[in-house]
């Protein structure tokens, strides 16, 4: 028997997985909460963009989930010892760099730096550089369109170069004593291999191309000419960045001596090349060609792959076509929603309607399901943090539109998941408008695991049956499936994806059918929330919006008969 780890660091904790390379079972699982600021988040009430992570914790979160899961897998699986564990493979969240000296130290683990948010890593939903965003998107658009072909047509304040331009902005002193900055994605197997110098880790192709414009047609990162443009420090930094990149069937490098004897395993076991949640979650979900797989948790992330053979054309406002950034001799195709589950747990935890318990996400969900679609007369848009894909513009809001003096609670928390899937239809329309063929949706996360009624949701308005993933770790059970493949079959793994998914996937029995009547009111309520959605998000649009709230009305009427 052999086994592998799969670490997933996500917004709010790190979870360690232990799975089974046979089968896919996971017999020991670990969620370490992350302890400092809020839910693991360093927030700053004078600036709600602010949005900040201490390394700090990534560290203590390797030893705590991993030991915690090799504990549980000793109980439920009497067949596993910790020296059957044949590799390690790391997901985390992005773009999320971290200011870093010549050893690859966190400048935050400096007591220089110990309290200041600018030299802890930079959350993927920190929107602080939403300026700096701007300024290199219109600097691209003169000097290198090419850049932004790539990465849907504008560059995100959620991303690499824009966040590292805004400290330079706004904090030299950290920038100054930043000998270079590195994902988190890449940090954390540099961690575990023991050599986080910036020059010889070996950076995430996933990273590099979908977040920090990186691609061979160009010579790696966006030319220093450019960067200089923007500012010379920002120029003399790309020196000390990478020059290659790498998909995650390269080994990072070996397990450290530190760590196999903190952590009770052997030596010199492959980590593998390290990747965001979303892209290894899709792997854990069982991506494939023609299947969009959709994480759902504080956000969403949709990821597809496609085969490297003709002329493949950009698409506009989507988040990156990368080659290999998915699965090696793919090209990887990456959008998303810069909120959903956190718009939900907005309402419930900010605005508490009815108070902790009427106004639960249980309690919410009971009566908002038995609402029919239009009932409620309310249409949203799931703005709330900005919009990633198709607008890809940070500085956009939420809007909820046809209250009334008896709009209920229930009839919100319905229209805001609403709103989500609508914003989820606007995505996979955009990739078929492009020739980017979708014939299988497969959902993951603790979303679609546990509300039934999202799920539905999201079958009628998108008119496609909802499949959901087996794993209710799915990016660590993909980091587990990298782990294996790096391993390679003589230890106990596989020598490529499509075998390891083969054996270590599935998808759950429940799936859930488009309803006919409920999808066609909601293609009516979709032509609304489009309307919404091009007027208020498409500069100098010239849509009417005066009958959209009149056709609320008409359509809550014709579903309350």
């Amino acid at each position: 028997m052999a086994y592998t780890i799969g670490l997933d660091y996500g917004t709010n904790s790190v979870r360690c997985v232990i799975v089974n390379t046979k089968n896919g079972d996971e017999i020991g699982t670990s969620v370490f909460p992350y302890p400092s600021g809020r839910n693991g988040i360093i927030l700053d009430h004078s600036d709600a963009n602010l949005a900040r992570q201490n390394p700090a914790d990534y560290i203590l979160g390797i030893e705590v989930s991993v030991k915690n899961a090799i504990a549980v897998a000793k109980k439920f699986d009497k067949k596993f010892s910790p020296d059957k564990i044949i590799g390690f493979g790391v997901d985390t969240t992005g773009s999320t760099p971290i200011p870093v000296d010549r050893d690859g130290t966190p400048l935050s683990m400096m007591p220089a730096f110990k309290n200041n948010p600018n030299a802890m890593a930079w959350l993927w939903k920190d929107h602080t550089s939403y300026k700096e965003a701007a300024q290199i998107t219109d600097l691209a658009k003169k000097m290198h369109p090419k850049y932004l072909a790539k990465c849907g047509g504008t560059y995100s304040s959620e991303w690499f170069f824009s966040k590292i331009l805004h400290c330079l902005n706004v904090d030299k002193k950290v920038f100054d004593a930043a000998y270079s900055w590195v994902e988190c994605a890449d940090y954390i197997p540099g961690v575990l291999v023991g050599d986080t110098k910036p020059e010889n880790l070996k950076c995430s192709r996933c990273a590099a191309g979908h977040k920090a414009m990186f691609n061979a047609d160009w010579g790696g990162l966006p030319a220093k000419t450019f960067l200089n443009k923007l500012n010379p420090k920002l120029g003399a930094l790309r020196d000390r960045l990478y020059k290659k990149t790498y998909s995650i069937d390269t080994i990072a490098g070996g397990l450290s001596k530190e760590w196999a004897k903190k952590l009770g395993l052997i030596e010199n076991i492959p980590v593998a090349v390290g990747a965001f949640d979303a892209h290894l979650g899709a792997v854990g979900s069982g991506v494939k060609y023609g299947t969009l797989v959709k994480i759902i948790g504080t956000s969403t992330c949709d990821i597809l792959v496609g085969p490297k053979k003709g002329k493949l054309k950009d698409i506009p406002g989507i988040c990156g076509i990368v080659d290999g950034s998915v699965l090696p001799g793919f090209w990887g195709f990456e959008a998303g929603q810069s909120a959903v589950g956190d718009i939900f747990n907005w309402y419930v935890d900010y605005i508490q309607p009815k108070g902790k318990i009427e106004g639960s996400h249980e309690e919410l969900t009971k009566k908002a399901a038995k609402l029919k679609p239009a009932q409620s007369g309310l249409l949203a848009l799931d703005w709330n943090n900005g919009n990633r894909t198709i607008l890809v513009d940070q500085r956009l809001t939420g809007l909820l539109l046809g209250q009334t003096l008896h709009t209920k609670p229930e009839e919100i928390y319905r229209a805001l998941i609403e709103a989500t899937a609508f914003g989820a239809l606007t995505i996979f329309n955009r990739f078929e408008e492009y020739g980017v063929k979708i014939n299988e949706v497969i959902n993951c996360g603790g979303i679609a695991e546990k509300n039934l009624m999202v799920m539905q949701i999201y079958a009628d308005i998108t008119g496609r049956e909802m499949k959901v993933s087996r794993s209710s770790q799915s990016c660590a059970l993909g980091s587990a499936i990298a782990a294996a493949v790096v391993a390679g079959k003589k230890a106990g793994g596989y020598d490529d994806f499509a075998s390891a998914q083969k054996a270590m996937c599935g998808v759950k029995k429940t799936a859930y059918k488009p309803i006919a009547n409920n999808n066609k009111v909601y293609s009516e309520l979709y032509k609304l929330y489009k309307k919404l959605h091009d007027a208020f998000g498409i500069q100098d649009s010239k849509i009417v919006l005066s009958d959209v709230m009149k056709k609320l009305l008409q359509l809550k009427e014709q579903a309350n008969k």
